[in-house]
């Protein structure tokens, strides 16, 4: 409202305050245009026809004399034009005109002469049509500048409606402005101000236009991610906790017996010292881990890229796991082409790969028989990893990259291990640009898969 009140004052302003210059300047303008028309036709013979037209159709007095006196057009020659003056009643005013123009050294002059005796002001112009020495012709121009005030009061009254209705339009348009646009980015802002409060259940409304509907819908889904990210970092501190909880107990514990009861005894006292040593590696591990996967996720980690036989790396890591096979009667399987190589850091695949086994190991059922297939898809080359176990029911397979996610599945073997494998896994494919997934039914087994770039 205020940009269309300051629109009607500048209208105003000008309308009102300098309609009397702005008619002046262009009653001047068109007065010369006339002049120099006359000027380019005064060799033509119709030069009377023509002065007399302009005269009439612009209502203004027009006389043409030479130096001698000799008159070359006066309307007094065109009675038949009513609305043309007699050019007798300018005959004070052409002498001076004559005399200013002389004076003056140029082609042209103008005045706006003031005559009480009459209701207006007049324009007088005159020039020269011939300005050889001795054969001056001179032209005149009178023209009545009609009053504006009339004009000026007309242009007020119209200008009073015309502001009513667009102050009117205007108090309208913000309304609609503010109902479609303001108000629904009004409480965008307060809900911002609730879920930076922490309520994560504060819903974004959008408003009648696309971009506002999806900073809505934007701001929804972040609410919702951070969400679960605050669950998920509470759930963190009290697994973490949790498993710091749990070695560090049992380290002060066993401390304490070899203080009190087996420090005199070597055996229990070994023994004793066995379990705290294996306390204090399932920590070491828990903290390496957490220390990866920190770095992995902010970026920190960088890969040492290079071209390597997958084989030989699946072959090493199957080989630690020979204990499993000669005390509990686990097969691994390798189904893999010597030749086949793929591009990535080596040790972190080889990282990958120890989690999926250690994972498909904890998993296995009576067959015990782990299997890790390898084939060559020409510009990728697949990696699975295959155990027999309880599977993982399809509604948790989204949340099994999570950490310390654990599957519903009862039936898991219990090894060493923080939680964090499959975590991992996931950080570490992300950084290579792999695609990974599973597929797993209950009852069935389960399958890892993730795809490197070949040679």
């Amino acid at each position: 409202m205020l940009f269309a009140a300051l629109l009607m004052g500048i209208l105003w302003f000008l309308q009102i305050f300098f309609l009397d210059t702005y008619y002046e300047e262009m009653k001047i303008s068109q007065t010369r245009k006339i002049a120099n028309a006359i000027i380019s036709h005064y060799q033509d013979d119709d030069l009377v026809e023509y002065i007399s037209g302009l005269s009439y159709e612009n209502d203004m007095l027009i006389h043409i004399e030479s130096s001698d006196g000799t008159i070359i057009f006066s309307p007094s020659q065109n009675l038949d034009r009513p609305r043309i003056l007699s050019s007798n009643i300018y005959l004070m005013e052409m002498a001076f005109m004559k005399k200013n123009l002389i004076q003056s050294g140029k082609q042209s002059a103008s005045i706006i002469m003031a005559d009480q005796g009459r209701k207006n002001n007049t324009l007088a112009y005159s020039a020269y049509l011939d300005n050889t020495e001795g054969h001056e012709v001179f032209l005149y121009i009178f023209s009545p500048l009609f009053p504006v005030s009339s004009t000026v009061e007309i242009l007020s009254n119209q200008l009073r409606y015309v502001t009513l209705i667009s102050l009117i339009l205007a108090f309208a348009l913000s309304l609609l402005i503010s109902n479609k646009i303001s108000r629904p980015i009004v409480n965008i802002t307060k809900s911002a101000s609730i879920l930076a409060e922490g309520n994560y259940e504060v819903t974004f409304e959008g408003g009648h236009y696309s971009e506002i509907a999806q900073l809505a819908d934007t701001l929804n889904y972040t609410s919702k991610e951070l969400a679960k990210a605050n669950i998920l970092q509470k759930d963190l501190i009290a697994n973490v906790s949790h498993d710091l909880r749990t070695p560090l107990t049992m380290v002060k514990s066993y401390a304490e017996m070899i203080r009190d009861l087996s420090g005199n005894n070597p055996e229990k006292r070994n023994s004793h010292l066995q379990v705290i040593i294996d306390e204090a590696d399932r920590l070491n591990l828990l903290v390496a881990d957490l220390l990866t996967l920190s770095k992995m996720q902010s970026g920190v980690e960088t890969l040492n890229v290079t071209k390597f036989h997958i084989r030989d790396s699946i072959v090493s890591i199957l080989n630690s796991y020979r204990i499993l096979s000669e005390q509990e009667g686990y097969q691994f399987i390798c189904n893999c082409n010597p030749d086949i190589v793929v591009t990535g850091d080596e040790s972190r695949i080889m990282q990958v790969l120890s989690n999926l086994v250690n994972n498909a190991v904890r998993y296995s059922d009576e067959e015990k028989i782990v299997t890790v297939s390898v084939t060559d898809a020409g510009e990728f080359v697949r990696c699975e990893v295959t155990d027999k176990g309880q599977g993982i029911p399809e509604d948790e397979l989204a949340h099994i990259w999570e950490r310390y996610y654990k599957s519903s599945s009862n039936h898991s073997r219990n090894t060493s291990g923080t939680g964090l494998g499959l975590s991992i896994v996931k950080e570490i494919l992300l950084l290579h640009g792999a695609r990974f997934g599973v597929i797993s039914k209950p009852r069935k087994g389960s399958t890892f898969w993730f795809e490197l770039r070949s040679k």
